[in-house]
């Protein structure tokens, strides 16, 4: 079973930062999980949440910043005991760092609050630029973004990112040509793992910080995991 570190070591450092990523490589994880948005003049930044204020000391909204305010700003806020400064990185900074390393990405689109347009082809493009095509894949809460995605580069892998269990999703990605299917820990069963792995699809659940639930998705087939805890 594969180890995402879930916005990097994010049980420990600043999450979606680059220490929170570099000390995730230094783990035996498979991979890392991250989140991209877009600014106001259009670069790729990694953070999670649409507004800068829970993992900033700023307040407003990532679309509202340009890249050089965002820049400004102090994204330490969630491990302020791990790191005295952090900053927002531009997916291009990731890109570059990841470049060298053997990890695998799993790139969440954050299109499901507020729609950048754009995000999916600027995304793209960066990943072409530093030739990780082969070690990244998609996922969104927004099924939309990940079939665009299909529509202009149908060889990256994209994984259909639910809050709750849906039933028969391996049929579901299936249909929509969708390899992974992510769903939360909350009321998935074995039953639908199975039924994804018999419709040909993987399966990559998310937030797992505790060594029981680990251990029984393990047993249950499941191919990936999602922590903030890569030592797991």
């Amino acid at each position: 079973m594969n180890i995402f570190a879930h916005r990097g070591y994010s049980g420990i450092y600043p999450e979606n930062t680059m220490t929170a990523f570099m000390k995730a490589a230094g783990t035996a994880c498979y991979g890392i999980e991250l989140d991209v948005q877009l600014t106001k003049d259009g670069t790729v930044v990694v953070i999670h949440d649409e507004r800068v204020d829970r993992t900033t000391g700023g307040t407003g909204w990532v679309e509202d910043f340009t890249f050089a305010e965002l820049q400004r700003l102090n994204a330490n806020k969630t491990h302020p005991e791990a790191a005295e400064q952090e900053h927002i990185p531009s997916f291009e900074e990731y890109c570059a760092w990841v470049q060298r390393t053997n990890l695998v990405t799993n790139v969440e689109l954050k299109t499901g609050c507020v729609y950048y347009s754009g995000l999916e082809e600027k995304t793209l493009d960066i990943i072409k630029k530093y030739d990780l095509e082969p070690r990244m894949f998609f996922s969104s809460f927004n099924p939309l973004s990940l079939v665009l995605i299909k529509r202009i580069a149908p060889e990256i892998p994209c994984g259909l990112l639910v809050e709750r269990p849906v039933v028969h999703a391996g049929k579901m990605c299936v249909q929509f040509g969708f390899e992974y299917y992510h769903p939360g820990t909350d009321g998935l069963t074995e039953d639908a793992v199975k039924e994804c792995r018999a419709a040909g699809r993987k399966v990559h659940v998310w937030t797992v910080n505790e060594i029981e639930d680990k251990t029984r998705l393990e047993q249950w087939g499941v191919d990936g995991i999602f922590t903030n805890f890569p030592e797991l």
